[in-house]
């Protein structure tokens, strides 16, 4: 099987250029290195990126090699185009404004593309930020931000290392969580666009987790006529979002 290698620009290799970066916070998507390799440099490496909230993974030399024949010296760190913010920042930042927050979850979302669609129609009705899982979701990459028109540069993007954890936070902070879902209760135009909420969208194959879906408050289903069963994830996306912007009062 034929494996693309990615383009420098978007990944570091080696133990003190990955180290150097991440002790500046650059942002990252996330670092791979070899598995089995203990130093004290990649201990660092370890314990800065589980403070920076960065995904680490133990991969094999080939995995590795396939990225770069360079003297990777067993750590590659693939660079985030865009700045991961806060969810509290980000939240409270929107109260203390006199705004009424909208957010778009993605819990599993792992395509490139809908990620990108997903972020282009959030930024265009007006969403506050977008919420990612730290792992089990697409890459934040340069194609995502072409796929998003550049959306994913204006839009705030907040990663989290637990999406039921983050529910359950934002239910505190007074945003209701509203699952899109084909079992849902409510038909999307029949929702509430005036109070905090937090729209959640799952894989397109198995959906919205368990674990998030407890959190949920609301499920919410769009009404179709035709014989096909369910919509592109970047579609119901749009369809929700511009039911809620029609009655938004920041609208």
């Amino acid at each position: 099987m034929h494996h693309r290698r990615p383009s420098e620009r978007t990944f570091l290799f080696g133990i003190h250029p990955v180290l150097e970066a991440l002790q500046e916070a650059k942002p990252m998507q996330r670092v791979l290195f070899l598995k089995g390799k203990q130093t004290d440099e990649m201990s660092e490496i370890l314990s800065r990126c589980r403070a920076l909230g960065v995904p680490a993974q133990a991969v094999p030399k080939e995995r590795l090699d396939r990225i770069t024949m360079k003297n990777h010296q067993g750590v590659v760190a693939f660079i985030s185009p865009i700045e991961f913010q806060p969810l509290d920042e980000v939240v409270l930042g929107a109260f203390e404004a006199g705004q009424t927050p909208l957010l778009v979850a993605l819990d599993g979302v792992t395509d490139v593309r809908n990620l990108g669609a997903i972020a282009r129609t959030a930024e265009c009705f007006g969403a506050t930020a977008l919420v990612v899982p730290a792992t089990g979701s697409a890459p934040v990459n340069e194609d995502a931000v072409k796929s998003s028109a550049g959306a994913l540069l204006r839009l705030p993007m907040c990663r989290v290392k637990r999406m039921d954890q983050a529910m359950e936070w934002m239910t505190q902070m007074g945003l209701s969580p509203v699952a899109v879902s084909e079992k849902g209760d409510v038909q999307a135009h029949e929702l509430a666009g005036d109070a905090p909420t937090c729209l959640v969208l799952g894989d397109e194959h198995f959906g919205i987790s368990a674990e998030v879906m407890k959190h949920c408050t609301t499920t919410v289903h769009i009404p179709m006529k035709g014989k096909t069963s369910s919509l592109n994830v970047g579609v119901a996306a749009g369809i929700v979002l511009h039911a809620l912007g029609l009655k938004s009062p920041d609208a």
